[in-house]
């Protein structure tokens, strides 16, 4: 897909941030790609960018309207539908995440017909995926992990390719959900893909490669979570990783959207390394990561060092205090190649 630049993103009227995170990830790891945002009266989040109509957009040289908001299931809520033809009229193209295609909508279809736009729809890809098929292939692999949706894996990772190539390490960004394909300009939607190839999504996203070479797979949900689990299973199938980082937001007691408990880190990091070994028996945990953004400075650098001590890991806050500790660790056990 080749999106132009820059964005409008739309927030439509979400109820919190974490509906907005399409949107906010954006602003977070491409600023300079972000001119406004058009928010829906009762809109609840806010990507700090200045808001926008679409003749304000227009004017300021908006290339293309980002649907930067998320819901249950992925539709497209019908109230939505005016102000992305008021978009495409305005000669935008419209990018979305939402698992609703764009062109199934009649007046979105016909609008973007009449005026020539662009419809993009990251969430599906064009690409015809194989069964995965587990066998060993060159090259490393991390895959962060969660004990939940929405704990900051795809910041983490994100955090983490930064870190290690600062570091010296080759290393890639693999993005496996619609903000990260915003981010990256490549990747596969994962929970969009049929289930009998998701692992084999994921072993084409991040073929074999240099010895040297890592690949910084994005996590999706939770192997606890009782709605997202079977694509947590496939993606740690097809990613064989090497290393995993467990992501975690301390404050729940909850599992986002249903009533069941957070599982412990500990829970996660055995599970993991359970399920892993049926692809890479050599997985091991490398760090944790904890979302620290609702403690106090005090409360946040406690939690991180009992963390550590508890679990002999290091721990860190990928936004707060950087994942140095985790990019060293790794560097001990996988030292980088020369030739990285």
């Amino acid at each position: 897909m080749d999106i132009m630049r820059p964005y409008l993103l739309f927030l439509g009227d979400v109820p919190d941030s974490l509906a907005a995170k399409t949107a906010l990830g954006i602003v977070d790891w491409r600023p300079e790609w972000c001119l406004g945002q058009l928010r829906l009266p009762g809109c609840k989040a806010d990507a700090g960018i200045p808001d926008m109509s679409v003749a304000e957009a227009r004017a300021a040289g908006v290339r293309t309207m980002i649907v930067g908001a998320v819901n249950a299931g992925g539709v497209l809520p019908d109230h939505w539908v005016a102000s992305i033809v008021e978009a495409i009229n305005a000669g935008f193209d419209i990018a979305s995440g939402l698992h609703s295609r764009l062109s199934d909508n009649p007046s979105i279809r016909a609008a973007a017909e009449h005026k020539g736009v662009h419809l993009h729809d990251v969430r599906h890809s064009h690409e015809r995926f194989a069964t995965g098929k587990g066998t060993k292939r060159p090259g490393l692999r991390l895959l962060t992990v969660g004990t939940d949706c929405s704990v900051g894996k795809k910041y983490t990772t994100l955090a983490l390719e930064r870190g290690m190539r600062a570091a010296g390490f080759d290393a890639d960004f693999r993005a496996t959900g619609q903000t990260g394909v915003f981010i990256s300009g490549r990747g596969v939607a994962i929970d969009a893909v049929v289930a009998d190839f998701i692992s084999g999504a994921v072993e084409w996203l991040s073929p074999a490669a240099a010895p040297g070479h890592w690949d910084l797979i994005e996590g999706q949900g939770s192997l606890f979570h009782p709605s997202f689990a079977g694509v947590s299973l496939g993606l740690l199938h097809g990613a064989q990783p090497d290393a995993f980082v467990v992501c975690h937001e301390p404050t729940r007691t909850k599992m986002r959207g249903v009533a069941h408990p957070l599982p412990s880190i500990q829970e996660v990091i055995d599970l993991t390394i359970a399920c892993g070994r049926l692809t890479n028996p050599a997985i091991a945990c490398v760090g944790i990561a904890i979302n620290t953004s609702a403690l106090s400075d005090a409360e946040a650098s406690a939690l991180l060092a009992s963390t550590t001590e508890t679990f002999g890991l290091p721990t860190v806050d990928p936004i707060r205090s950087g994942v140095g500790p985790i990019v060293d660790h790794i560097a001990v056990i996988f030292p980088p190649t020369t030739d990285a």
